[in-house]
């Protein structure tokens, strides 16, 4: 796998979103090398258990794209979500798998929309999926991914409203 290469497209991809977009959503995206990958992350710091920290948080809720030389060599680009250690939200009192068992009900009219997705996972992976890897096309596929992901973050919002345990 051509690490620069795709550390470039993923970084291109984001730097040519619209930031404003994510920002009014409170969303935040990173590119990061990553157990061997180059991961594209999107998540809201109060999405975690450190929001002045959340991408090493150990309670986190983010949605990540990713390649490496696995992914590569099978001609695809992943995607998913986790929700790890949700215990570790301070504001909220959730059960992982119950948030899970939620988010899944929720992302049953959107999963249409989402390529080769699947919900058949533990608590840890809400979803994932993958697309076909196409190098010539990695940039305009992460932005649409984005950009998906922007559509489905309100469910996530919403469903942690009702695991909040300390009013706002």
């Amino acid at each position: 796998m051509d690490e620069h290469f795709y550390k470039q497209k993923f970084q291109e991809a984001v730097d040519t979103l619209s930031r404003k977009e994510f920002e009014n959503a409170g969303l935040r995206l990173s590119v990061h090398f990553i157990l061997e990958s180059v991961a594209l992350k999107i998540y809201k710091p109060e999405w975690s258990s450190n929001p002045d920290a959340p991408l090493d948080a150990t309670g986190r809720i983010f949605f990540s794209a990713w390649v490496n030389e696995k992914t590569g060599k099978e001609g695809k680009l992943y995607y998913n979500i986790h929700a790890l250690k949700l215990k570790d939200l301070k504001a909220y009192k959730i059960q992982a798998r119950h948030f899970a068992e939620e988010f899944r009900k929720q992302f049953t009219d959107d999963q249409k929309d989402w390529e080769n997705v699947s919900t058949e996972y533990g608590p840890l992976t809400l979803m994932e999926g993958w697309i076909e890897l196409k190098p010539d096309q990695v940039k305009s596929d992460l932005q649409n991914l984005a950009h998906k992901f922007l559509k489905l973050s309100p469910v996530i919002d919403h469903l942690l409203d009702n695991y909040r345990s300390k009013p706002r």
